[in-house]
């Protein structure tokens, strides 16, 4: 992974809670990563939802039709 010159403008608006993740600021790989397994980011979701880990097309949809 390259240094991303964002990642701390980055980590200040970024709600994953996934403490772990090598990804956590670096946005474009962020999207890459959960693109590729049928995902979307934390940041499409609200903090309750996020914090479910559940980052899934349909998960987003139910909670943003509430």
């Amino acid at each position: 992974m390259k240094s991303c010159p964002n990642k701390e403008i980055n980590l200040k608006n970024c709600n994953c809670t996934y403490i772990t993740c090598s990804r956590k600021g670096v946005c474009c790989e962020c999207i890459t990563y959960h693109r590729e397994n049928n995902q979307l980011p934390a940041c499409y979701f609200s903090p309750s939802a996020e914090k479910t880990y559940d980052r899934s097309v349909d998960n987003f949809i139910r909670t943003h039709n509430k």
